[in-house]
């Protein structure tokens, strides 16, 4: 435990040091705070246009104005986390062996897992620090709705980007582990992310191979939180998938060992 305490805190102490860690997130709530009230302006809009006309032919006007906020705002989310991960883990791992202080943690007394999960965890950290300020967003459209939204809408919305934002830094960390370059890895990061997220468009071809595409999809799996459902099928996939990624990222690092003994 002391070794994950010394790598997580090492790594948190090196994001806010450099500011790599300001840079991200100021660009993340500034760009995130745009698109949201946008999207908020855009469902008024669409809200009052469906009322005028209902209106005018004598029809009920039932548009939940907050619900759609909710979903739009969430499926946004999850574009920006696919832009996001790479940069939070191109240097994890790339940096590290650049410098050639990896031969240092190869050295010392921390494990594998110890230092990966340390990192890992440490970049799952600065992801919730992102995420943290966009509830005020959330929170403050749900208080002045009238009547208040389904509260779970919220919670397995933010659920769902968790997770999902845990099974790309996993990916990303896996990636950064195999090169020394920061470019090389934030790029591979992003192909290879890409490549997962678009799986479901092969729900197309149809029978067990359209299936298991879509099943293998990252994007396909978050769905259901933004409508407020939490589906146990998703979250077995997530958590197999970062702890999958995090496995390999060990077995990675440990080859390094190898390599050098």
């Amino acid at each position: 435990m002391k070794g994950f305490y010394a790598i997580y805190r090492k790594e948190m102490g090196h994001y806010f040091v450099s500011p790599i860690a300001y840079v991200v997130i100021g660009a993340f709530l500034l760009v995130s705070a745009i698109l949201f009230v946008a999207n908020l302006h855009f469902e008024v809009t669409q809200a009052l246009q469906s009322q005028y006309q209902s209106m005018q032919y004598g029809m009920p006007s039932q548009f939940d104005v907050p619900t759609n906020v909710m979903r739009s705002f969430f499926g946004l989310l999850s574009t920006l986390a696919l832009f996001i991960a790479p940069m939070l883990t191109m240097g994890v791992f790339a940096e590290e062996r650049k410098r050639g202080t990896m031969e240092l943690l190869m050295t010392s007394p921390i494990t594998e897992p110890q230092i990966v999960v340390g990192k890992f965890f440490a970049s799952l950290t600065l992801f919730i620090i992102m995420l943290v300020p966009t509830l005020s967003f959330v929170v403050f459209m749900y208080l002045h709705s009238d009547p208040t939204p389904p509260w779970r809408v919220l919670w397995a919305g933010y659920a769902g980007i968790l997770l999902l934002g845990a099974s790309l830094l996993a990916l990303g960390s896996f990636i950064s582990s195999l090169t020394e370059n920061q470019i090389i890895s934030a790029v591979l990061s992003f192909v290879a992310i890409l490549l997962i997220w678009i799986l479901n468009i092969g729900q197309s071809f149809g029978g067990w191979i359209g299936s298991t595409m879509a099943y293998l999809s990252l994007i396909n799996h978050y769905d259901d939180f933004t409508r407020g459902v939490i589906d146990t099928t998703a979250l077995v996939y997530y958590v197999s998938f970062t702890a999958l990624f995090v496995f390999l990222t060990v077995r990675s690092v440990d080859s390094m060992r190898w390599r050098r003994a």
